[in-house]
């Protein structure tokens, strides 16, 4: 009897000792979450607010990257919280590393669209509502994330690059620079007065308001065709201006030439034929003529 009251004494005292260190450790473990919870959540408003401070980030961005420290914060917390019930910490973060590692090759074509967007989204060389051309994919961005850009083509139709191909590719913005150059290329026939067309594309580029006065506008011969002269018009308008300004001076100049007498020729050419028998080469003498009105 006296050795069952006595182990019952002793696991008494063992299970209390057990619990005061491990109630001491769950208490600790509960201390370090709540402080880390904490901490994450205002380590996710701190660089939210830096990143909009610095004006240079994209609110997707933004979200990505506040959250990804958010998320820093709790995983070493979580390692912190193990290892006060006496887990190895270095062995878990070894099976983390492979599983990452694992996780990375299966998943390397989309992580680098990931890292694309986030290159895309930080240095930001096109904006929602520009017009760019990425590889021969080209329209006006509808949206960008992390994965993958929209665009929408002249005609309507919706396209959605990952963000790795446009990122890898030769990138035309055509809405950032504030003005654009065109050029206006019209024929004139070749005896038609080349000085009197000009002036002409002159007058119609200095009475159009649109048209900026620097840099100077140019009037000049751009070629000499099979058929025509090519005169230019070279001028500088507002970026928005610039499919307008070409297709109003085009119709502008047709009608100017028509009242002004200037030709703009129909396309000709001039067939050789090689091998054809020549007029000396046809017989010489009277053609035979049909007696008694037969056939001859």
């Amino acid at each position: 009897m006296d050795d069952i009251i006595d182990g019952a004494d002793a696991f008494q005292a063992r299970a209390l000792d057990l619990a005061v260190v491990y109630g001491s450790n769950l208490l600790a473990a509960l201390l370090i979450l709540v402080a880390g919870i904490v901490i994450a959540g205002w380590a996710r408003g701190k660089v939210a607010w830096l990143l909009r401070r610095s004006g240079r980030v994209d609110s997707t961005l933004e979200g990505f990257l506040s959250g990804l420290a958010r998320y820093g914060v709790l995983a070493l917390t979580a390692l912190i919280v193990l290892s006060q019930f006496g887990v190895e910490t270095a062995s878990l973060l070894a099976v983390l590393a492979s599983a990452g590692l694992a996780i990375g090759l299966a998943l390397q074509g989309t992580l680098s669209h990931v890292a694309a967007g986030v290159m895309l989204l930080f240095l930001r060389p096109f904006r929602v509502g520009e017009y760019i051309d990425a590889g021969g994919t080209a329209g006006t961005v509808q949206g960008i994330d992390l994965f993958a850009t929209e665009m929408r083509s002249f005609d309507g139709i919706q396209t959605v690059v990952p963000n790795g191909r446009i990122w890898g590719q030769v990138l035309k913005n055509y809405s950032r620079s504030p003005t654009r150059r065109a050029d206006v290329t019209i024929g004139i026939d070749y005896d038609a007065d080349l000085d009197r067309a000009m002036a002409v594309m002159r007058d119609m580029v200095a009475a159009d308001g649109r048209i900026l006065a620097d840099p100077a506008p140019q009037v000049f011969v751009g070629a000499l065709g099979d058929s025509a002269v090519a005169l230019t018009a070279r001028f500088w308008v507002a970026s928005g201006d610039l499919l307008a300004v070409q297709w109003d001076l085009t119709k502008g100049l047709k009608e100017a030439f028509d009242r002004t007498g200037i030709g703009i020729p129909f396309p000709t050419r001039t067939i050789h034929h090689v091998g054809a028998p020549s007029e000396a080469a046809a017989p010489a003498g009277p053609v035979p003529q049909p007696r008694d009105g037969g056939p001859a």
